[in-house]
């Protein structure tokens, strides 16, 4: 005797699963093309600032400016590298990093005490402390900074420009930080006391590694405002020897004159630094970012 066989399901039935899949896939065209647009518009005034940095003065004024040069000439980047450029970029990296590993370690060892001591009175009010510095503009502020670092005999140095840089990282990389910490299992936490781990040796042991996407975030955002930062050096800085990058800048514009070439080489020598920090750190930055301020 025969039998029937029903026909098994085609693989390209639709079903509610198959339709939902497909809906998921489609593509917004819209926004793609939005960002598109905008992906031109922020590129452009970089591209502008590079390939201007290779011409000649003559060569600028003569071709259009959004056009490679005809020439390629590195005689603008040899003009501002004999200018003390060197000195002035050791000074913003001494700046830079004299500023971010004290203000990173002490903001992750004031986050993992705020977290874990969440029911101490003390630890509730230092935090409110932090999230009323992010409220103190830096401007509002630079009178007072200004005198405390004369009464300290350290004015035209460039400690003066790292000590105050500390304060104000501080607030924000707290905020992430804690934020981050949250997100930690406790359960992980009680595993290591119960192994016999101090709450210090919990927090570089656990905490720590745990904690390197926002510790990579604090670190580069804070680096980019200090790196770029122009008014403390204005402020407490008066000899050349003691100038970051920022503030060099605006001699370099003096010095020649209307030369936009030179002015575009010195820029692009002072955002490679950045360039290159960001590339290294682009994941973990993007992953801190969104565990920070996801809730």
């Amino acid at each position: 005797m025969a039998t029937i066989t029903k026909p098994a399901p085609s693989p390209t039935a639709s079903t509610p699963g198959a339709r939902r899949r497909r809906q998921a896939m489609s593509y917004n065209w819209l926004g793609g093309g939005l960002s598109w647009v905008w992906l031109f518009v922020a590129m452009l005034p970089i591209y502008w600032i590079v390939i201007t940095s290779f011409k000649t003065q003559d060569n600028y004024f003569i071709t259009n400016s959004l056009l490679p040069p005809s020439e390629f000439t590195f005689e603008n980047y040899k003009t501002v590298i004999e200018n003390d450029f060197v000195r002035y970029f050791f000074n913003s990296a001494i700046v830079t990093v004299g500023a971010i590993v004290p203000a990173v370690l002490i903001s992750f060892m004031a986050a993992f005490a705020i977290v874990r001591g969440a029911g101490s009175r003390l630890l509730k009010g230092m935090n409110w402390i932090f999230l009323m510095g992010l409220a103190i503009p830096l401007q509002a502020v630079i009178i007072p900074v200004y005198l405390i670092i004369i009464k300290l005999k350290m004015y035209d140095t460039l400690a003066a420009i790292i000590l105050p840089s500390i304060a104000f990282a501080i607030p924000l990389s707290v905020l992430v930080l804690s934020n981050f910490i949250r997100d930690v299992p406790k359960e992980l936490f009680e595993s290591m006391r119960m192994d016999g781990a101090s709450e210090w040796g919990t927090m570089w042991r656990l905490a720590f590694p745990l904690t390197r996407p926002a510790l990579v975030t604090v670190t580069i955002y804070n680096a980019l405002g200090i790196w770029n930062g122009f008014l403390l050096p204005l402020v407490l800085t008066q000899s050349p020897d003691q100038r970051t990058i920022p503030l060099a800048l605006t001699n370099f514009q003096g010095q020649f004159g209307v030369n936009i070439p030179a002015i575009a080489a010195s820029v692009t020598l002072t955002t490679l630094p950045i360039v290159l920090l960001y590339a290294i750190g682009r994941r973990q930055l993007l992953s801190g970012l969104t565990a920070g301020f996801g809730k």
